[in-house]
């Protein structure tokens, strides 16, 4: 039953990157008036670059996340099944 999730987790993956990229832009606004660079912009200087990098990284990372487990916390309010692992309780 949990191949029923893969249509579902793709679409919001697909969603999840769009809200990403469009918070990652929003953010760097908000630090620089020019576009994020990237590594190989000759006029940017290093710490920029790497700041950059490392603030897209981190959006992603954190959007990903919380789109996934709202995806899949969706998928079990509507299906009953959970689709991801289940661990054991700790005796």
């Amino acid at each position: 039953m949990k191949i029923l999730y893969a249509p579902f987790g793709l679409i919001a993956g697909i969603i999840g990157g769009k809200i990403a990229d469009n918070l990652f832009k929003t953010m760097w606004a908000r630090l620089d008036d020019e576009d994020p660079p990237r590594a190989l912009t000759a006029e940017a200087s290093f710490p920029k670059v790497i700041g950059a990098a490392a603030l897209e990284a981190a959006t992603v990372a954190a959007v990903g996340v919380a789109v996934n487990r709202a995806s899949a916390r969706a998928f079990h309010h509507l299906t009953g099944i959970w689709p991801g692992e289940h661990r054991e309780p700790a005796e």
